[in-house]
């Protein structure tokens, strides 16, 4: 029992089910946006009063489609929310933080008249001086 409870104590164990439970709070407030804002919106502009009672019918089963467009609706704001606001700046900010090592230098200075020179030159072409390899 004493490893359970240090396993659920752990920070990561923690954090994780703080984010499931903002995530979960989060998705049912886009999705009650969705249902009471968005898609009456968009169903009065298509002529209906209500969108999410939208429906078709065969061999008396009810198809709610306007439910399923809801759910699709929420959850491509969700996906855009996450997108925009986590990835968008995460990906930033790792690029921020890698840094290119130097190139490597493909000339030197001459060891006489302090001439840029090819890094390979045995001879100054300034100067004629043998330069050290």
């Amino acid at each position: 029992m004493k490893g359970f409870k240090a396993f659920l104590l752990r920070g990561n164990v923690v954090d994780l089910a703080v984010a499931v439970v903002i995530g979960t709070a989060f998705g049912v407030v886009v999705a009650a946006f969705v249902k009471d804002l968005v898609t009456p919106l968009i169903a009065a502009l298509g002529g209906k009063p209500d969108f999410a009672t939208l429906y078709f019918t065969v061999n008396n089963s009810k198809f709610l489609y306007g439910d399923f467009i809801n759910a699709l609706v929420a959850f491509l704001i969700v996906a855009a929310v996450i997108y925009f606001f986590v990835v968008v700046p995460i990906n930033a900010l790792i690029a921020r933080s890698r840094k290119e090592p130097p190139a490597d230098p493909t000339t030197k200075k001459c060891t006489e008249c302090l001439s840029e020179i090819p890094i390979q030159a045995k001879r100054c072409a300034f100067c004629a001086q043998p330069q050290p390899v």
